[in-house]
C-alpha cells in the first residue's frame, strides 16, 4: 500500500453539530477546519522546503526549522488523538476491561483519574494540553501536561487521549471559563476508543 507523503487533516467521527451543546457547531467547526487545518499545512510547507532545499544542495536553518516542523506535527497528532477522544453525549459509555483495571490501579479510582486530569487541564499555563499516556517502561498510566504542542512531552510514552486547553478549543462557548469547558468534557469521552488505544498497546 502506497504511504502517504504529506500530512492530512482527519475526518471527524462525528458532524459539526453532533457534540453540542459542549461544543457548538461554530466552535467545533473552526477548531477543526481552521486551526488544525492550520497545523496539517504549515507541516507540510515545511516538509517541502526540506526537500526543496535538499534538491538544491541549499543550506538550512535547522534548528529553526525543526522546532517549527515539531510544534506543527505535534499539534497535528494532539488534535488527531482529541477529535478520537470526543464522542456524541450518551454515546461514551464508561472505561472498561484493561482500561479500567489500569487506572484504578494507578489512580485507586475512576473518579480519582478525572480529578487529577481535569486538574492538569485546568492548571496548564497559557496554550497546552491535559494527556494521558501509557509508559512502556512501567507499564502504568500517566498524566502528562503538555506546553504548547511539543514542550514536556516525554518521548516513547503512547497517548491514549487528550484534553486540547488552548483558547481556540473552548472560547467561542465557554469564553475564558476554562473549569466549565472542562467539566462538560467528560460527558463526550469516548472510553471505547481509548480502551482500544490501550489495547493496542498491550496486546
Amino acid at each position: 500500500m502506497e504511504q502517504p507523503k504529506r500530512y492530512e487533516l482527519p475526518k471527524l467521527a462525528y458532524g459539526y453539530k453532533d457534540l453540542a451543546p459542549f461544543l457548538s457547531e461554530e466552535q467545533l467547526t473552526v477548531h477543526h477546519t481552521k486551526h488544525h487545518a492550520a497545523y496539517v499545512n504549515a507541516a507540510n510547507a515545511i516538509l517541502d522546503k526540506l526537500d526543496k532545499a535538499r534538491a538544491e544542495g541549499a543550506d538550512l536553518d535547522a534548528k529553526g526549522m525543526l522546532k517549527d516542523l515539531s510544534f506543527q506535527v505535534g499539534g497535528h497528532y494532539l488534535h488527531s488523538v482529541f477529535w478520537e477522544t470526543l464522542c456524541p453525549a450518551g454515546k461514551g459509555g464508561e472505561p472498561t476491561g484493561r482500561l479500567k483495571e489500569e487506572l484504578v490501579k494507578e489512580f485507586g479510582s475512576i473518579d480519582r483519574f478525572k480529578k487529577e486530569f481535569s486538574a492538569a487541564a485546568a492548571s496548564a499555563e497559557g496554550s497546552g494540553w491535559a494527556v494521558l499516556v501509557y509508559c512502556m517502561a512501567l507499564h502504568k498510566p500517566l498524566i502528562m501536561q503538555v506546553e504548547k504542542h511539543n514542550v514536556n512531552v516525554i518521548p516513547g510514552f503512547r497517548v491514549l487521549m487528550d484534553l486540547d486547553v488552548w483558547e481556540h478549543a473552548y472560547y467561542i462557548d465557554y469564553k475564558n471559563l476554562r473549569p466549565k469547558y472542562i467539566e462538560a468534557f467528560w460527558n463526550h469521552v469516548n472510553w471505547d476508543a481509548v480502551g482500544k488505544k490501550l489495547d493496542a498497546i498491550l496486546k
